[in-house]
């Protein structure tokens, strides 16, 4: 899912909770900044994460996806409507279950381009969402295949316009490849792949938030 245009998990959205009970909210918080970071809530959730990938390769409806996750229905479920309001996933199917029948849910990776667009970004939300996908990705380490070389990129540097354009764009087809070419989980002969990639511009100050001791 690309980037969106637009806390570690908290005390509003705790694991395994059937939905999130809200804080007292800030004093002096613009709607506008408040409707920014519930758009971005949206995705800054460990699980949210893992069922949007999910959904990539393969359609799931809420039992089917708890069963791969293993989770409970009920939490799967409350996810899943959380993330079909913000239009990230779609109903593409009905599974014939007892008593009635139930939606298969497709992750489209295009639709992350329109969370949150039209309203300010304060830094708070995208301090969420780092929150979800560090703790995404300790989990997925823990599982870290070693005699499978992989390859690692860390940095904090200085490019010149045009160069940092160009970085943008590969890593937006890479995230394209990576989506348009999910196979449903488990697919013999295919390799199980862990991607994380953030790419952002920082301010200009190239010592900001550091301390300066001497």
């Amino acid at each position: 899912m690309p980037e969106p245009r637009t806390h570690p998990r908290g005390p509003s959205d705790p694991p395994g909770s059937a939905g999130p009970s809200r804080p007292a909210e800030p004093s002096g918080r613009s709607a506008a900044t408040e409707a920014s970071v519930a758009d971005l809530r949206v995705l800054a959730h460990p699980l949210r994460l893992r069922l949007l990938s999910l959904l990539t390769g393969q359609a799931y409806s809420a039992a089917e996806a708890a069963r791969v996750l293993d989770q409970s229905q009920a939490n799967v479920s409350y996810h899943l409507r959380r993330l079909h309001a913000a239009g990230l996933v779609d109903a593409v199917a009905e599974v014939a279950v007892r008593g009635g029948t139930a939606k298969r849910y497709r992750h489209d990776p295009d639709s992350g381009e329109r969370v949150g667009r039209g309203t300010p970004q304060g830094v708070d939300a995208y301090l969420a969402l780092a929150g979800a996908l560090g703790e995404e990705l300790r989990r997925r380490t823990a599982q870290r295949d070693t005699e499978v070389r992989g390859e690692m990129t860390d940095a904090e540097v200085w490019l010149e316009p045009q160069m940092w354009a160009r970085v943008r764009e590969s890593a937006k087809e890479l995230g394209e490849d990576l989506h348009r070419h999910a196979l449903p989980p488990g697919t013999d002969g295919a390799v199980r792949v862990s991607a994380t990639m953030v790419l952002f511009a920082m301010k200009g100050e190239a010592n900001q938030g550091e301390s300066k001791g001497g």
